[in-house]
């Protein structure tokens, strides 16, 4: 690789803050969140939304709580002008949200933007220009002073303009971004900001905005931080400034850069919901919103209900939201690896006793689910795709979906057993078995003529009723059963069938009927056994788990009743034919 034509960004830009504070720090509140999603997200489409997809998003954010929305560049073009004029004349935006626009600084454009923002009730202009060398030098041909009286010149028109045209109906501020701050030089980026500052004379009652963007990410997360504390403790009147943070994501760490500049001193986030924006994106606000909720810092966003989020943004972007995004994608609550859903299942076991000996207080008991860093609930998902099984599963995955979907709760030698039998269908299939396959597997090698009645029926024994009674001194337990069993035809065929009954006493109803079933000729040794209700109610059901040595063969059988003796019976049934077959 080529990399003698690369150079280090602390080679180009340095910086030395070694008293520097941001790694002790914590952040303990949400920002103030602006989205960009109307602006830069919009501008980043290979085909832009339409109004009613800007609509649309406009609603959605506003729904979530989103409280600065930057709507688009007014006088760049007559459809982000109509949108902003839309949202004026038809009362669309709320007494708490604020308006932005973007701006150039030249007079002609500052004025048609301003006169966008005729009759909001509160509106921010943001004015920027580029200050970084290489657009001094490339893109501009400017020094030093006439970048920065860019800066001030727009300042003045901006603040010129806003008292000549803006009425006491509209809350008006004002954001000035020294553009590709990453790569300017900080002493110069605090001269212009001072200048703006200078002009524009924020106080208690008037508050500047100053945004401070990687707009092209060129160093690592630490570096961007060390930027902003030196900024920050250099700045004048940093009381009356809200320090704010616009990070794309060209390295693939802009929410770690989000989160740092938030240590460093940040007050205020500008992104866009799931990362859109130029090239690889600005900062997703949905992962850092979620990064500080899984802290416990409550973000001031509502994302309780992610798909529905997510659903809008895919239809009025047509951009996909990858399957592997943080929090909101298809797979990331979602486990297939066996140590993984085993280690997922033991600690939703442990979460419900916990919770239960909290009164059943959800909000008491601390979230510390393997695997999990939130608890899919609580943005609107359910526990269905936590664990989801192919070739690389184990018996811990498919005991939860059991569990978790169906209501069984299969004894640990049971899992081993269901995890070879469903290793030999996906070793044979390949893919992944959903939970209704998974049922289906299990149905038809130990259920089949209970609750698969889709499936081909299989086995020798079916058994068709019990009657139960205590002999004369109530010491021992009577029982006859009738078992449907194959008869032979004199060609071998065994399809006809016919009833038998036969009738039993032992020390309890399953040892009666064990000693039943021997008349049949099958020996049979219960080993274990384990019976629960399926659910709460009176009219649960019953699933019964029994393992059996029936000659030399160590198998479970599983029943599945409203009687939970019926339910023992079948699941003895079950053992015998899965032995017979």
């Amino acid at each position: 690789m080529p990399t003698a034509k690369y150079q280090h960004f602390l080679d180009a830009n340095p910086i030395a803050l070694p008293d520097r504070t941001w790694p002790n720090n914590r952040i303990t509140r949400a920002p103030r969140w602006l989205s960009t999603d109307l602006r830069d997200g919009n501008q980043s489409l290979i085909e832009p939304m339409n109004p009613d997809q800007k609509r649309k998003i406009f609603e959605l954010l506003v729904n979530i709580g989103v409280k600065e929305i930057e709507v688009g560049f007014p006088a760049a073009s007559q459809t982000d002008w109509d949108f902003v004029r839309s949202l004026v004349e038809e009362d669309l935006v709320p007494e708490d949200v604020t308006i932005s626009v973007l701006t150039q600084s030249r007079p002609e454009i500052i004025h048609r933007t301003i006169d966008a923002l005729q009759g909001l009730p509160r509106a921010t202009v943001h004015l920027y220009n580029a200050t970084s060398p290489t657009f001094r030098s490339v893109v501009f041909n400017n020094d030093r002073e006439q970048t920065k009286h860019l800066a001030v010149s727009g300042t003045q028109e901006v603040l010129a303009y806003m008292e000549k045209t803006l009425d006491d109906t509209t809350i008006a501020g004002f954001e000035y971004s020294p553009e590709i701050f990453v790569d300017t030089e900080l002493d110069f980026a605090l001269e212009v900001c001072e200048a703006v500052m200078d002009v524009w004379q924020p106080d208690a009652d008037r508050e500047i905005i100053l945004n401070l963007p990687t707009t092209v990410e060129r160093c690592t997360p630490n570096v961007y931080a060390d930027q902003i504390e030196w900024m920050s403790r250099n700045l004048s009147r940093r009381e009356f400034v809200a320090l704010s943070a616009h990070n794309h994501n060209d390295r693939g760490t802009g929410v770690a850069t989000t989160e740092l500049a938030l240590l460093a001193g940040v007050d205020r986030v500008e992104g866009c919901l799931f990362g859109h924006g130029e090239r690889t994106g600005n900062v997703d606000l949905i992962t850092v919103a979620l990064n500080l909720f899984s802290s416990g810092v409550d973000p001031q966003l509502d994302v309780s209900n992610i798909d529905e989020i997510r659903r809008i943004v895919e239809h009025c972007t047509n951009m996909d939201v990858p399957p592997r995004t943080p929090y909101a994608g298809d797979l990331v609550y979602t486990s297939f690896s066996g140590s993984h859903q085993d280690a997922i299942k033991k600690g939703f076991a442990a979460r419900a006793k916990a919770v239960a000996q909290a009164g059943g207080d959800e909000n008491a008991v601390v979230w510390n689910v393997p695997y999990l860093p939130i608890d899919p609930k609580d943005v609107g998902r359910t526990y269905e795709a936590v664990v989801r099984v192919n070739s690389q599963s184990g018996k811990g995955g498919i005991a939860y979906l059991m569990s978790a979907v169906h209501g069984m709760d299969l004894p640990r030698r049971l899992q081993i057993e269901l995890a070879r039998i469903v290793q030999r269908y996906t070793d044979r299939f390949g893919g992944e078995i959903t939970a209704d396959q998974l049922w289906r597997i299990f149905a038809d090698e130990f259920l089949p003529y209970i609750l698969a009645p889709d499936l081909q029926p299989w086995g020798k024994y079916a058994l068709r009723g019990t009657n139960i009674w205590a002999d004369d001194d109530g010491a021992r337990t009577v029982l006859t059963v009738t078992i449907s069993q194959p008869v032979a035809l004199n060609d071998g065929d065994e399809s006809a069938r016919e009833d038998r009954t036969v009738e039993a006493a032992g020390n309890g109803p399953i040892d009666a009927f064990v000693r039943a079933i021997a008349q049949l000729g099958i020996e049979i040794e219960i080993l274990d056994y384990v019976e629960h209700a399926m659910s709460a109610g009176g009219d649960a059901r019953a699933a019964s788990y029994v393992e059996c040595n029936i000659g030399g063969q160590i198998l479970w059988g599983v029943g599945v009743d409203s009687s939970t003796i019926r339910a023992a019976f079948n699941a003895i049934v079950s053992a015998v034919n899965r032995a017979l077959r």
